[in-house]
C-alpha cells in the first residue's frame, strides 16, 4: 500500500510539472497577454519597425522576391527580375511573376518602374492592377533562357515585353 501512494505522489508531481511552467508569469513584470513575443518588452518591442523600399537601398538585389500587391490589395506576385537601361544604367522595369507553384510556371510580364508605390506597411509594392490584367500582358521572356546572346539585358531601343521602350 505504502508503494502505491508513494508511485502516485511521484506521479501527480511529475505531471504538474509542466502545468506550473506554462501558468507562471513573466519575469518583466508585464501579464502574459501583453507581454511580446519573444519576451522583449519596452518601446522598440510594440511598435514593429515599417519595411524599408527596395528602391532606395543601394543594393538593388534586395528588389527580388518582393511582394506585389493589385489595386484590390490581394498579393498578385512577386519581383522575379529588375531591368535596367543600359545607356543610363537606371532601373527601368521590374517583372512580376503570377501564379505557379514554387516558382514554377507563373506568368511573368515586366511592369514600368512608374507604376510601383510602396506600401511600407504590407512590406510589397503596390500596382493599379489586377492579378487578371497581370495575366492578360504580354509574357516576358529571359533572353537567357531563349539562347540568344546570353545578355539579361535587351539591346538599346528594345524591350522584352512587347511595348516600345520610354
Amino acid at each position: 500500500m505504502r508503494k502505491v501512494v508513494i508511485a502516485a505522489a511521484s506521479t501527480l508531481a511529475l505531471l504538474s510539472g509542466p502545468v506550473i511552467a506554462q501558468t507562471s508569469a513573466p519575469s518583466s513584470g508585464a501579464s502574459p497577454s501583453t507581454a511580446p513575443l519573444g519576451g522583449m518588452s519596452g518601446p522598440a518591442a510594440s511598435m514593429p519597425k515599417p519595411a524599408q523600399n527596395p528602391l532606395t537601398d543601394e543594393d538593388v538585389s534586395k528588389i527580388k522576391g518582393t511582394n506585389v500587391y493589385g489595386s484590390d490589395g490581394k498579393k498578385i506576385g512577386d519581383v522575379s527580375t529588375a531591368l535596367m537601361k543600359p545607356e543610363s544604367k537606371t532601373l527601368d522595369r521590374l517583372v512580376v511573376t503570377s501564379g505557379g507553384v514554387l516558382g514554377v510556371g507563373g506568368h511573368q510580364a515586366a511592369l514600368p518602374i512608374s507604376e510601383f508605390q510602396w506600401d511600407a506597411d504590407k512590406g510589397g509594392f503596390k500596382v493599379a492592377k489586377t492579378a487578371d490584367d497581370l495575366k492578360a500582358m504580354p509574357a516576358w521572356q529571359d533572353s537567357s533562357s531563349m539562347g540568344s546572346t546570353g545578355s539579361s539585358l535587351p539591346p538599346a531601343g528594345a524591350t522584352r515585353s512587347g511595348s516600345p521602350s520610354r
